[in-house]
């Protein structure tokens, strides 16, 4: 693992692969809510971001790159500008470079099948880069001009990809390609752009027949380490055919590559989808499972390796994410008991303020009632004003509930009172005359008092006085009442 290098929402680790201007990173996007995803970042070496040259290749890139939406091609996710550095950030590829899976077979010749579909899948990426188009739906006439095994990727899933358009040529492109400088690998180069003839389409036709001329043939087509002999032989076009290298190369696929490599570029094939669909015609290609297991069989160890790495690093940024995670909810939680605490001090205010203790007069400083009221005064903790509130609030509601029952047992329960204007009681020796209403005879007779119960001795024993009854008075209503209270 390499050192952690967190560029806003990207962290790069371990490096995947590195180039004369820059290096390609495993790194992780690390997004909001616990998204995170595996990508690649490239990583300018440190110096080009000062070059204004470089940097207008670099957006470039990115800008063509974004416009090509294709299964056969590397998008590009994002670019970031930091400290002097440019990284551009694309979709990772579990498989290895078509390059480095040729040197892992020692030279040996590919199955025709397998390296017919790998050169299908990187002729119809290709042609949609071709056929890209701006915002406005206007062609970019998009040209790779860098078509090599070192830009084509194969992934495990069996799908070759292009990747890299560093060097692209497109409309309105803001980096140009100076008078007598050539860009791009040299074995692989149209001889229209040897010669610095217009480009099109079909020099990156030229560049993919001889990619595949190399996957049959298990060798190199251009050897020689001097570049004039190289140029020579490309501009004579002076190219055997696959099967006089490989015998076992069916004859039918020699016409279609060397059409592909015809000097000049109306020879060829008109675009890189009339090439895979010839190749898909002419040859019965392998499909991706196929291709599939080819790769894994040849870069078994560097994939194992490679997923060992992965699933590791997204263990790690799993956890890392799940304790940030964490710490952002502790922190809202935090944040939620400071707004419910200042909730509590605005609903205690008002009853600081009402406490009669808050208006006593002053006493002597140091005594101990001053202490009291000091401390009655002082708000409560923040911790302690939630049970404060609950604390009145259960008391205001059992208050209410004491009134409300006392109010419903005086109702079911009328006292009667004396009243100022009745009439005085009249002792009655006989009993209660029928006339006398109904609700004199309910009400009940009074308890003699105890001096009553015993009679003197000295005296006769007087007979008892019937009970007296006040007079009943008529409210309003029409209904009789006795002292205050209604009886219904």
């Amino acid at each position: 693992m390499a050192e952690r290098i967190e560029i806003g929402r990207y962290v790069l680790h371990a490096e995947l692969a590195s180039g004369g201007m820059a290096t390609v990173f495993l790194g992780r996007l690390r997004g909001q809510v616990g998204f995170s995803r595996t990508v690649a970042i490239k990583r300018s070496h440190p110096g080009f971001a000062k070059d204004p040259e470089f940097v207008s290749m670099f957006l470039d890139e990115a800008r063509i790159a974004a416009r090509i939406r294709h299964p056969n091609v590397v998008p590009v996710l994002d670019v970031e500008a930091r400290d002097g550095e440019l990284f551009l950030v694309m979709d990772y590829v579990h498989g290895e470079s078509l390059a480095r899976l040729w040197r892992l077979g020692d030279g040996a010749p590919i199955d025709p099948a397998i390296a017919g579909r790998i050169a299908a899948d990187m002729l119809y990426g290709l042609h949609a880069a071709h056929q890209a188009k701006d915002e406005r739906g206007e062609p970019l006439h998009v040209v790779h001009r860098d078509v090599s095994p070192q830009n084509v990727l194969v992934g495990i899933d069996g799908i070759a990809r292009v990747a890299d358009f560093g060097i692209a040529k497109a409309v309105n492109r803001i980096q140009t390609t100076h008078e007598g400088q050539l860009k791009g690998k040299l074995a692989y180069m149209a001889p229209e752009q040897l010669e610095e003839r217009p480009v099109d389409a079909r020099t990156d036709v030229y560049a993919s027949a001889v990619v595949l001329w190399e996957l049959l043939t298990g060798r190199r087509l251009h050897t020689s380490a001097e570049a004039g002999a190289t140029i020579t032989r490309i501009l004579t076009g002076k190219i055997p055919p696959p099967s006089r290298v490989a015998p076992a190369i069916p004859p039918e696929l020699d016409a279609l590559v060397l059409r592909g490599m015809a000097k000049d570029p109306d020879q060829r094939f008109a675009s890189a989808q009339d090439m895979a669909v010839a190749l898909e015609r002419t040859l019965r290609l392998a499909l991706p499972a196929d291709v599939a297991d080819w790769v894994s069989t040849r870069a078994h160890a560097s994939l194992e390796e490679r997923a060992r790495l992965v699933a590791e690093l997204e263990t790690s940024d799993s956890e890392q994410g799940s304790r940030e995670s964490g710490a952002a909810r502790a922190h809202e939680l935090a944040r939620a008991a400071m707004a419910s605490a200042a909730d509590s001090e605005a609903l205690t205010e008002p009853l600081r303020k009402s406490d009669p203790r808050a208006s006593a007069q002053p006493v002597e400083p140091g005594s101990k009632s001053n202490v009291n009221v000091t401390r009655s005064l002082t708000p409560p903790r923040s911790g302690a004003r939630r049970s404060v509130v609950i604390s009145l609030a259960a008391l205001a509601l059992v208050s209410v509930a004491v009134g409300v029952a006392l109010f419903a047992r005086a109702r079911r329960e009328p006292v009667a009172t004396a009243q100022p204007d009745r009439a005085p009681a009249v002792s009655v020796a006989g009993p209660v005359p029928s006339s006398a209403p109904a609700a004199q005879s309910a009400l009940p007779e009074p308890v003699p008092s105890a001096s009553a119960a015993a009679p003197r001795a000295d005296k006769p024993a007087a007979k008892r006085p019937a009970p007296t009854t006040p007079a009943p008075t008529v409210a309003p209503t029409g209904k009789p009442t006795f002292g205050s209270l209604s009886r219904e």
